[in-house]
């Protein structure tokens, strides 16, 4: 079992302490300076792993102001945060080296600091809702670490999944098969984490991961949609940046599922006919929201809890469009 060990982030007190113990290490009673004091060790591996920017950035973050509080509290000390325990333990159990833990673990509070000012300035700066998404996903911590990480965000099956519409959807396309996010080596690790209760500041971290996941289509990707929303981050975002995927690989595929569940819970396929299945799948969006959306429009049973919000945002949409659900 590995040692457990302080973060190698210099903490924002005025002593930086060592990163392990050391035999007859002393501890000394001179004055240090006010503030976090970097530990020449903690910045090499961050040197090493994520680059000379990434340290510059550590540096200007003592003096950010700006940053939302407890982020940027964070970011200073990651030993303040409740899970980099969990974190580190778990990384550990992924195979992951140490100074790969330590650099991935400042790069994510490091993004979450720097979130807020990005927000802010989406929605200032651009009106279209996809404009202020990819000014968020410009968070340059984020960037980095998918450079870091984005070895670890390789499927363990032979198909790639992507999902729309609540959570139980990455666990069903799992039970089918098939890898999404959420289950390879880093988003497994990242998934279990809380991080922040403010999920402005780490949606965009999720937006830039997806991204860079599926990158790593080689071959069938199969889409498991129980809502269809076209400004949602699968349509707008993932899909888009498949087909340039499948512009360079004729072997990336998209197969889509639409997905109802069932009164008691359990997710089922939709078939032509308007059945429910295990599988039904289709070659294009179209015909898959076409058969998801006459399933709610005609079969939907209103006292289906499971399925209610589904339907609730189908009639939205259509009355949106200025069509009768």
């Amino acid at each position: 079992m590995r040692e457990a060990r302080t973060p190698w982030v210099p903490p924002a007190t005025a002593t930086a302490p060592r990163r392990r113990s050391e035999p007859g290490a002393r501890t000394t009673d001179r004055q240090q300076p006010a503030g976090p004091v970097p530990h020449p060790a903690a910045l090499a591996a961050l040197q090493r792993t994520a680059g000379n920017a990434a340290v510059t950035r550590w540096v200007q973050r003592q003096e950010d102001t700006g940053a939302r509080e407890e982020a940027r509290r964070h970011a200073i000390d990651p030993t303040g945060h409740g899970e980099w325990g969990t974190f580190r333990d778990d990384m550990a159990r992924a195979g992951f080296d140490d100074d790969v833990t330590d650099a991935a673990w400042q790069l994510i509070l490091g993004g979450l600091a720097e979130q807020g000012q990005l927000n802010d300035e989406a929605m200032a700066a651009h009106v279209k809702r996809q404009d202020q998404r990819d000014h968020r996903a410009s968070n340059t911590w984020y960037q980095d670490l998918v450079k870091l990480i984005g070895a670890y965000l390789k499927v363990k099956t032979p198909t790639l999944a992507l999902w729309s519409g609540g959570r139980q959807m990455s666990d069903y396309a799992l039970a089918k098969g098939h890898t999404p996010l959420e289950s390879t080596a880093f988003g497994g690790v990242v998934d279990k984490l809380t991080l922040t209760e403010d999920w402005s500041l780490k949606t965009p971290m999720w937006n830039v991961l997806s991204k860079a996941f599926v990158n790593h289509a080689g071959g069938a990707v199969h889409i498991f949609l129980r809502g269809y929303d076209p400004d949602s981050v699968l349509i707008a975002q993932e899909i888009p940046q498949l087909r340039v995927v499948m512009a360079l690989n004729p072997a990336v595929r998209l197969v889509w599922h639409p997905v109802y569940t069932a009164a008691d819970g359990r997710p089922m396929e939709i078939t032509k006919r308007l059945e429910l299945t295990t599988d039904a799948h289709y070659a294009t969006r179209d015909e898959c929201v076409q058969v998801l959306y006459d399933y709610l429009r005609l079969k939907h049973d209103p006292a289906n809890d499971h399925s209610r919000r589904a339907h609730a945002e189908m009639d939205a949409r259509l009355a949106a469009n200025g069509n009768a659900p």
